[in-house]
């Protein structure tokens, strides 16, 4: 066969790497900086998205997990909640509402209510007055608040995130609250190595742990040498031999043990008169 004959080589396998969505307003800084540190080989890659696209991602293969804000689509999906945030109000530094240290939604019965149409709230009913129009996303609503249109509930994750030296947030006690999940694709069996490593990461494993393709592979009992083997590496201890009798012999123990009378507290045997 002939060079020009010869099959072609087989492509290279690819190198594995881990795809992370995230919802805005999630830090999954903290978890990356672990995976980093276990996991060296793998390269994680972030995939920042709207809370709305991160279940359609999971589905369709552009990535192997997600932080997730709860209610989504479960359909295919599993969802581990991790934690809750606080809800507030974003307003202007010289509104009304800044300053008490928290409201309820009835202390907002007659401000406008901005909501935008990527709102992850699940109200039952929106409190305040409705907008003429609703702001397409989170930070369209945060400049009409800067330009004193209307007020503004989200998680206090996203009133950090889009934070302005002019507004300010209060707590609302009694506003719906976002719950944060990490999501994956729900197979028959156990998740995939590297989703079942991040898991683990997420909720606090060790990197001892049995699970996970990180774990590493339990310490082997010591080999006995030869010595050790025919019972003979050990060395008796200091005044007996290797056979537990006295070294002066059976009669000499016995002597000793009626001495009694020759000595006195353990101690030298008196002389004799």
């Amino acid at each position: 066969m002939t060079g020009s004959e010869a099959p072609p080589s087989a492509s290279p396998t690819a190198a594995p790497s881990f795809r992370l969505a995230y919802a805005p307003g999630v830090t999954p800084g903290k978890w990356v900086r672990i995976w980093n540190e276990r996991l060296p080989d793998v390269p994680l890659t972030l995939l920042q998205m709207s809370a709305a696209e991160a279940p359609g991602a999971l589905r369709d293969g552009g990535a192997d997990a997600a932080f997730v804000r709860l209610p989504i689509d479960r359909t295919g999906l599993a969802a581990i909640p991790l934690y809750t945030e606080t809800t507030v109000v974003v307003v202007p530094k010289d509104h009304l509402v800044a300053a008490a240290e928290e409201v309820s939604t009835e202390d907002l019965a007659d401000e406008i209510v901005l909501h935008p149409l990527d709102d992850t709230l699940d109200w039952e009913s929106l409190p305040g007055k409705p907008a003429f129009e609703r702001p397409a996303t989170t930070a369209d609503a945060i400049e009409l608040v800067a330009a004193g249109i209307g007020v503004l509930v989200v998680p206090q994750s996203l009133a950090r995130l889009h934070h302005r030296k002019d507004l300010t947030y209060r707590t609302v006690t009694d506003a719906p609250q976002s719950r944060i999940a990490l999501s994956f694709l729900e197979l028959d069996g156990e998740p995939a190595d590297l989703v079942e490593e991040f898991i683990g990461i997420v909720r606090g494993r060790t990197v001892n742990s049995t699970r996970g393709r990180g774990a590493p592979t339990p310490p082997q009992p010591k080999q006995r040498g030869r010595a050790d083997a025919a019972g003979g590496g050990r060395k008796p201890a200091a005044g007996k031999s290797g056979g537990g009798k006295n070294p002066r012999g059976a009669s000499g123990g016995a002597k000793g043990a009626k001495g009694g009378k020759g000595t006195k507290g353990g101690g030298k045997p008196r002389r004799g008169r």
